[in-house]
């Protein structure tokens, strides 16, 4: 992708879509994935929904790109400034261009390796990229920085389910971990009932449904969940 056209990637996407990158509501880290992907697909908290055609077809702004370009230039030209690297791997990671982004927070992780939102980021790239090998090992570092973190241990866990070889049993242990920090969070009760229905144990399932379901019983996630269920048996 030419400099320019990813600089009008960028200022597109900041135009079209209403919600930040990092929106602390969003309960889906897959959201894109899930309508190409299989429905069984489990989800994460820690980012919101991205929109590729937003970026696309959003109006350019040309009295943003100096600010953008000098961002990115920025980064390039001070290694060891860490806001500039963090700042320059958002920007990437919001227009998919995550070979760029990891590099930039790989440089930011690397000046600031106990900064546990900068290895969230990082961890949160590889997971989009579905490189959930690597994105085990970042999460896992942010989780010995601040281990009562459910949406970082969430994730964490998701990675072992959504894997090529996935290991069940471990993500099942990660679900209970946060379950034992907050019984209601509500994608962790998701994907640990999406685990339990891969394992073939239908009753844990069952159960764990039916405890999203007093949870909350207007969640969006129960639609789906009843639907896999339903499927596997």
């Amino acid at each position: 992708m030419k400099k320019e056209n990813i600089f009008a990637a960028i200022i597109g996407l900041a135009v079209g879509l209403a919600i930040g990158f990092f929106a602390a509501n969003s309960i889906n880290r897959n959201a894109i994935s899930q309508t190409t992907a299989t429905t069984s697909a489990p989800i994460s908290p820690n980012a919101p929904p991205t929109s590729s055609s937003a970026a696309a077809t959003a109006p350019n702004n040309g009295g943003m790109m100096p600010d953008v370009q000098e961002k990115l230039d920025r980064a390039q030209n001070e290694p060891q400034n860490f806001a500039a690297q963090m700042n320059a791997g958002d920007m990437y990671a919001q227009i998919g261009r995550y070979d760029k982004a990891f590099e930039f927070y790989q440089r930011g992780v690397a000046l600031k390796p106990g900064d546990f939102q900068a290895n969230v980021q990082l961890a949160n790239a590889y997971f989009d990229n579905r490189q959930f090998e690597n994105a085990e090992k970042y999460y896992a570092a942010a989780l010995l920085i601040n281990p009562n973190d459910v949406n970082a241990r969430t994730d964490l866990g998701t990675t072992f389910v959504e894997r090529q070889n996935p290991d069940y049993d471990r993500a099942v242990k990660e679900f209970q971990k946060v379950l034992e920090i907050d019984p209601k969070h509500e994608p962790t009760l998701y994907n640990l009932a999406v685990a339990y229905n891969r394992m073939n144990k239908g009753e844990n399932a069952k159960e764990t449904l039916d405890k999203l379901e007093q949870t909350n019983p207007n969640s969006q996630l129960l639609a789906r969940l009843k639907q896999l269920i339903a499927e596997k048996n």
